[in-house]
């Protein structure tokens, strides 16, 4: 295995993050995976879960079934610059799909974005704008930001709590409160997700979802077009990446779609 570090521009925003690379001798072009984490719901410096090995952990997991994998940082979050806001995210996926798009070892016929939470509704609303990408797997995703915006603060003023946090840096970001918290009424995946058919669509949900209710699986389970497929992972929770019960049927469905 390769791992490099990857860094790229969003609007004059640099991002960053690694790409893992198999390291199989004669194969020059892999089917890759983008990987895309949530909305950072703890302060930095908060100790993780004991064995989570994060992201890293996962990308390499992935590798080594024969993927490419890139793991990056959206604005706002660890060491890639600016502030956090939704609506931006679009745009640092996009610039990572040019970013993975301009590598000889990228095959451009196989490129699957894998989404956990918020990364899951951007995912959705990106690819079905975009054809360079050929599946998704949207783990946790919600239809909508609706009762989440409200939901994620606990009754802090949300752009107090992502400031709070650490992912909203500058003091004079947001230029308007209220203009920052609209961007989430405009990534509704559940008003694009009938737009990834043809393509293959994998929606991944706990029962137990503590941050985005079931429901919203079987909403956007219902307005997705085929191909498509939900599975619902019993009494797990929100943070399907550290659930080995859904991280291995993630695994084996990207290795039975190629992609």
């Amino acid at each position: 295995m390769i791992i490099r570090a990857a860094a790229f521009a969003s609007e004059n925003i640099k991002l960053s993050g690694q790409i893992y690379l198999p390291d199989i001798g004669s194969v020059v072009e892999y089917p890759t995976v983008c990987i895309c984490h949530g909305i950072p719901r703890d302060a930095p410096g908060v100790s993780p879960e004991p064995r989570d090995g994060g992201y890293p952990e996962l990308a390499e997991r992935i590798c080594r079934e024969g993927f490419a994998v890139l793991i990056f940082r959206f604005r706002g979050v660890g060491d890639s610059g600016g502030n956090f806001d939704i609506t931006g995210w679009m745009r640092d996926l996009e610039a990572a799909l040019d970013y993975l798009w301009a590598l000889n070892e990228i095959d451009r016929s196989h490129l699957c974005l894998l989404g956990y939470s918020g990364g899951a509704a951007v995912s959705v609303c990106v690819a079905a704008e975009d054809e360079r990408v050929s599946s998704v797997v949207a783990c946790a995703c919600p239809a909508d930001f609706d009762n989440l915006k409200k939901s994620i603060a606990e009754g802090e003023p949300i752009v107090e709590h992502f400031r709070r946090i650490g992912i909203i840096r500058d003091k004079d970001f947001p230029r308007s409160d209220e203009e920052w918290t609209d961007g989430f009424s405009k990534v509704r995946p559940i008003e694009y997700i009938s737009r990834i058919s043809p393509r293959n669509l994998l929606l991944v949900h706990g029962s137990d979802d503590e941050v985005v209710d079931l429901s919203h699986a079987h909403r956007l389970y219902e307005r997705a077009g085929e191909p498509k497929q939900l599975l619902v992972i019993d009494g797990a929770g929100h943070r399907l990446r550290r659930d080995e019960r859904a991280v291995k049927p993630v695994i084996d469905w990207l290795k039975a779609q190629g992609s």
